[in-house]
C-alpha cells in the first residue's frame, strides 16, 4: 500500500507524562484505518498528532515522504483534511450553512456550493432538513449533518474520533450503514478512533491498538480480532465479553 502518512519515532508528552511513544506507524491511502485501546491509552493524541492538531514533542511526519516541520503544517496540507468528532459542534443557522462553511470558507462560488450542499444532503438522507436550525436536530439529525460537512469539501483523509458513540443503537445502526457505502464509493481515506468493538468490526478494514501510547499490535481488523498478541489480547478479549465479531 501507499502511505500517504508516515511517523517516525513520533513522541507526545505532558506535564512530564509521555502519551504517546510510536517508532513507526503509517495510514494507507484508500485504507478505513480503526484505532482502539483502552481509557487513556492515547487514542484521540493520537488522532490529534496525524492531524496537525496537536504538535508532536518530538519525531517527524511525513505526508507523501515529505517531512512536514513540527507546528507548520501549510494551510494547503490542512485543507485535504476533515475531523468528525462525538459532538457535532453545528452552527446557529440553517443545516444548509453548516453543511456549506467549508466551502464557503474556501471562497468556492455559490452555484457550485448549492450544487454540492445539495449533493451531500441527499446522500446523507438530509435534504428534507435544509432550511432547519441546527441547532434543534435530533442527535442523529445532527451527526448526518456532521459527516455531511466533512465530507463536502472532499478530503484526502477523513479523521473521526467516536462520532456513532453518544446515538441510540437504531440511529446508530442505520448511520453506520449509510456512512460505511458513502466512504466507499468516495473512495476516501478514513482514520476512525472508537471505544465500540461492533463499530471497529463493522466498518474498518484495518485495526491497530494502542497500549500505554505504544501501538502494539496493527494489521487487517479481522486478523487482529481473532489472533490478538501478547500484549493486546487482555484488552480485547474483555470487549468480546460483550460485541459479536460476526461482520
Amino acid at each position: 500500500m501507499n502511505p500517504l502518512i508516515q511517523l517516525k519515532n513520533i513522541t507526545f508528552k505532558a506535564q512530564n507524562k509521555t502519551i504517546l511513544d510510536i517508532p513507526e506507524f503509517q495510514i494507507n491511502a484508500g485504507e478505513f484505518l480503526g484505532i482502539m485501546g483502552p481509557n487513556g491509552a492515547g487514542k484521540s493524541t493520537l488522532l490529534k498528532v496525524v492531524s496537525f492538531l496537536e504538535q508532536q514533542t518530538s519525531g517527524e511526519i511525513l505526508y507523501l515522504g515529505q517531512v512536514i516541520p513540527i507546528g507548520n503544517a501549510p494551510i494547503e496540507l490542512r485543507r485535504k483534511f476533515s475531523i468528525a468528532l462525538q459532538q457535532s459542534l453545528l452552527l446557529d443557522g440553517t443545516v444548509f450553512h453548516n453543511i456549506a462553511i467549508g466551502l464557503t470558507l474556501r471562497k468556492i462560488s455559490k452555484a457550485v456550493i448549492n450544487e454540492k450542499v445539495e449533493y451531500w444532503m441527499e446522500l446523507f438522507g438530509i435534504s428534507h432538513l435544509a432550511k432547519k436550525n441546527a441547532l434543534y436536530l435530533s442527535g442523529g439529525e445532527a451527526q448526518r449533518v456532521n459527516l455531511a460537512r466533512a465530507m463536502i469539501v472532499e478530503p484526502e483523509i477523513l479523521f473521526l474520533d467516536e462520532p456513532f458513540s453518544a446515538l441510540d443503537f437504531p440511529t446508530k445502526i442505520k448511520l453506520m450503514e449509510d456512512f460505511k457505502g458513502i466512504i466507499e464509493t468516495a473512495q476516501t481515506t478514513a482514520v476512525y478512533v472508537s471505544h465500540d468493538l461492533m463499530e471497529i468490526n463493522y466498518l474498518t478494514n484495518r485495526l491497530a491498538i494502542i497500549v500505554n501510547g505504544e501501538v502494539k499490535q496493527s494489521g487487517p481488523t479481522p486478523r487482529v480480532l481473532e489472533h490478538p498478541n501478547s500484549s493486546t489480547s487482555s484488552f480485547l478479549n474483555e470487549w468480546k465479553k460483550f460485541y459479536p465479531l460476526a461482520r
